[in-house]
């Protein structure tokens, strides 16, 4: 296989769908102060196929929920018992938080840092500790890492051969 295309596979699976630019600035953490990742981002090998389609960040109940990014809350509601919100960005991109109590209407602009809601242990991934699901979507049913807001990615090489 050819470097080039090699690098261009790499390259594509890193950045989502050629129609979304990446993030430039302005995306803070959802938790302050930074929380503690109590598990990362673990893509599926397919669509429908099992993963984690997101971060956990340690949190305590009550704690704010920030908005990682300026944008309008888009969907504010209970998914499998759950409290969920979600923020769409300017570029197009949806960030998503669970589990919130509370939380701003639908149709609210936020700026990043901005609470949006409020972080409940009930339904947490981290039970009986209460973590904040992160998710980031850049189309539908397109998930990746959300921690890449947060930082700039860097190009990986891999070598061809062992």
């Amino acid at each position: 296989m050819d470097l080039m295309l090699v690098l261009a596979t790499v390259w594509s699976l890193l950045a989502g769908p050629a129609a979304v630019p990446a993030p430039t600035t302005g995306y803070v953490w959802p938790l302050d102060p930074r929380p503690s990742l109590v598990r990362g981002y673990d893509a599926p090998p397919q669509p429908w196929a099992a993963g984690h389609r997101g971060v956990d960040l340690l949190g305590r109940p009550g704690q704010p929920v920030l908005t990682a990014g300026d944008g309008v809350v888009l969907f504010r509601g209970a998914v499998s018992g759950r409290g969920v919100l979600t923020v769409a960005h300017p570029n197009g991109w949806h960030t998503t938080y669970e589990p919130v109590a509370g939380g701003l209407a639908v149709g609210t602009q936020v700026r990043a840092g901005q609470q949006i809601a409020t972080l409940t242990a009930v339904h947490s991934h981290c039970a009986p500790r209460a973590c904040l699901h992160w998710g980031l979507l850049v189309a539908p049913d397109v998930y990746r890492d959300p921690l890449t807001l947060l930082r700039a990615l860097v190009p990986i090489l891999v070598p061809l051969t062992p």
